[in-house]
């Protein structure tokens, strides 16, 4: 072979095996886990008490663990919907009828959001192990297919204990398991900085604000492996035309759900066009 031919020969196999290299380097997406939420469900978000025969035209509906009936739940599945239960994990409100029996080491500051909360130290997982299985147990017996478990930041306010991210995802990873080992899917809430360590684990994410806080850009782990992400919105902070025109394009071009509410999170709930 002629000096010319052998390099030309040489610069064709290095074009190729450079070109098979890259393809190799971009790995089909994984299969969903069991309990994922598929990328593209349409959201809603109900804490307000609703009757047991309530429709919604979304996919995915979030309802108050405590206040909803097993008949409700039973109605929105019959629909074809996939129930998630509202619990706080992170936080004790005084309200529920459980709240008795928190133990005060594990009870913090107030949060200033909601004057009947207090912050809970989620690195206590053996005194607060009882009280969130027992709501985890109620949930499976009401027949919910998911938790959305709330507070679960507390490592960026002051909650009155010193409590850090790797706190967070230790906390989070116990939820995950005592979820999945009663049959029930688990999401990430908020808590962004959690979002590479937690991404493979969570089933999916529900996030507040993220575009009026600019961090909407975080969560796109979540849809680079085809889990459902999400995105609320609050009238409080972005009007139905800017939601429209700015939050819209941007949920539709990474893959997320968006749904504008009003913070009381009832019947307020405008979708993309």
């Amino acid at each position: 072979m002629s000096l010319l031919k052998s390099s030309i020969f040489s610069i064709v196999c290095i074009s190729v095996l450079t070109t098979c290299g890259s393809e190799k380097e971009k790995p089909p997406i994984k299969p969903l886990g069991p309990f994922a939420f598929e990328q593209g469900l349409t959201f809603e978000w109900r804490l307000d008490d609703l009757p047991d025969d309530f429709s919604t035209e979304a996919d995915v509906i979030d309802i108050d663990a405590f206040s909803a009936t097993p008949e409700l739940v039973a109605n929105l599945k019959a629909q074809g919907k996939k129930v998630v239960a509202y619990v706080s994990v992170g936080s004790f409100e005084d309200f529920r009828p459980d709240s008795g029996v928190f133990p005060i080491l594990v009870l913090g500051n107030r949060n200033e959001s909601f004057e009947s909360e207090l912050w809970l130290d989620i690195r206590e997982i053996d005194q607060l192990a009882p009280i969130l299985t027992a709501r985890f147990d109620m949930i499976r017996d009401k027949g919910f297919d998911g938790i959305e478990p709330d507070n679960i930041n507390g490592y960026k306010i002051d909650t009155g204990f010193p409590l850090t991210e790797e706190d967070a995802a230790i906390f989070s990873r116990w939820l995950i398991n005592e979820a999945h080992s009663r049959g029930l899917s688990i999401g990430q809430k908020n808590a962004p900085e959690l979002v590479p360590e937690m991404v493979d684990e969570f089933d999916w994410i529900l996030v507040e604000d993220a575009f009026v806080k600019n961090f909407a850009d975080q969560l796109s782990p979540y849809s680079g492996v085809g889990k459902a992400v999400f995105l609320t919105e609050y009238t409080d902070r972005i009007s139905v035309s800017d939601f429209q025109s700015n939050v819209c394009p941007l949920a539709k071009a990474n893959g997320f759900s968006a749904v504008l509410k009003n913070r009381d999170l009832t019947n307020t709930t405008v979708y993309c066009n």
